[in-house]
């Protein structure tokens, strides 16, 4: 298994795991660990991040190495995860930012939302990996500072 994508996807899987866990506490009027959770959420979706980041950056990307024939279903899934995954942050960054100020009206409206979005985020990311890295060998990767410079 290759070490930073397995890395980051045990991250994101974290944070999901967290997310559960804060939606348990607050259901249970627990308001104080359901922030500290939360923030440990936040905090394994950040480095799941940095770790993603870091590694297109340097390294680059593993192509799709299975079949041929279903290339096109993984690209579409893959598009499908990238999106989720683009809205969820999005949504987790309001939802902190409506609880930091103390808006919470607003947080219990956006929370539960932003939650399954991430549950699905994390379940599609894992369905990616295993695809990429378990179920198929990885086809070709190629960082992205080397395409750009075309080294």
């Amino acid at each position: 298994m290759p070490l930073l994508p397995t890395l980051s996807t045990f991250f994101i899987v974290l944070s999901a795991l967290l997310v559960a866990v804060g939606w348990i506490l607050i259901s249970l009027a627990r308001p104080a660990a359901h922030k500290k959770v939360m923030v440990g959420a936040s905090i394994s979706a950040l480095t799941f991040f940095i770790i993603y980041i870091s590694r297109t950056i340097f390294i680059g990307n593993t192509s799709f190495g299975g079949p041929d024939e279903i290339k096109i279903y993984y690209t579409i899934f893959l598009l499908f995860h990238i999106f989720l995954a683009t809205v969820g942050a999005v949504f987790g960054i309001i939802s902190l930012t409506l609880a930091f100020k103390r808006n919470i009206g607003k947080h219990r409206k956006i929370g539960p939302v932003t939650s399954i979005i991430w549950f699905f985020t994390a379940i599609t990311g894992v369905a990616v990996y295993l695809l990429l890295y378990i179920i198929y060998d990885g086809g070709t990767t190629t960082s992205m500072l080397k395409a750009i410079l075309g080294t």
